[in-house]
């Protein structure tokens, strides 16, 4: 993790558990002042009660409300945000035609229309201010088709590209973009999307820790990378996921998800 954070100010949402949870805690320790945002309020009040600066923003980002209040928030000029985390999401595990088409819709609000909003208002602030850094978080499911994972590695594939593209277009305004893709991280993500089997299917080293996740999106986004991939095994995947013919790469993905189910 860097020694000093170069942000004035954060805002990050998910921040209620894991991996956004994790970044609250590096920036309150590094004495960054921070909105925290998410639906448990009683779960950001405890984190931001042990900090300096830090303000709590109950906010259900997957309403239009709850976006709108966000990007409100960002959109303040007397009291601007140096750094926003979009960091809130949610997957879907199982058989795609088995699954309920509401939940799946929920799914893609939250992690692409609200990510691209917050983003959106992000940005605006932030290139008319000349500075700022938005860090999206993304997986690295967004490399490769995942079957057993279809919506949620489609979603992360829009914020991977999405981000991509931000980079490219702030390049030269001071502004920082830069996407996270994490692999298999323990979090209530496996509860929420019913994948808690994972924590027996594979093994040990193909873990990584929040507390690692989070310093690497961090010092990232600092240092302006376009994309930060935490770990070796997963930045030897995705390397390998670029020379991989796709029906292949897709094929021995399904096999997984088979063996996982």
């Amino acid at each position: 993790m860097m020694s000093r954070f170069v942000f004035t100010s954060a805002l990050v949402t998910g921040a209620s558990s894991g991996i956004g949870a994790e970044m609250a805690e590096q920036l309150g320790r590094a004495g960054v002042p921070s909105v925290l945002v998410a639906r448990r309020g009683d779960k950001l009040r405890a984190i931001a009660d042990r900090f300096d600066g830090f303000s709590v923003l109950e906010a259900d980002l997957g309403t239009t409300a709850g976006q709108n209040a966000v990007m409100e928030r960002i959109s303040l000029v007397d009291d601007p945000i140096d750094l926003v985390v979009n960091n809130a999401g949610f997957g879907t595990s199982g058989q795609f035609a088995e699954l309920d088409a509401d939940r799946l819709g929920d799914e893609v609000e939250l992690n692409v229309k609200a990510l691209t909003r917050i983003s959106n208002a992000a940005l605006k602030a932030m290139v008319l201010r000349g500075s700022g850094h938005l860090l999206n978080v993304s997986s690295v499911a967004s490399f490769q088709a995942s079957p057993g994972l279809a919506v949620y590695a489609a979603t992360k594939a829009y914020v991977t590209s999405l981000t991509e593209a931000l980079h490219e277009e702030v390049r030269g305004t001071n502004v920082h973009v830069t996407a996270l893709c994490p692999g298999l991280t323990k979090t209530e993500f496996q509860e929420h999307s019913n994948t808690s089997d994972f924590a027996t299917t594979f093994p040990d080293f193909a873990w990584t820790s929040a507390e690692s996740v989070a310093a690497a999106g961090l010092e990232g986004v600092a240092k302006n990378k376009t994309i930060v991939v935490p770990g070796a095994l997963y930045k030897g995947l995705v390397a390998t996921s670029d020379i991989t013919p796709r029906a292949l790469a897709r094929r021995l993905s399904g096999l997984a998800s088979s063996i996982r189910n």
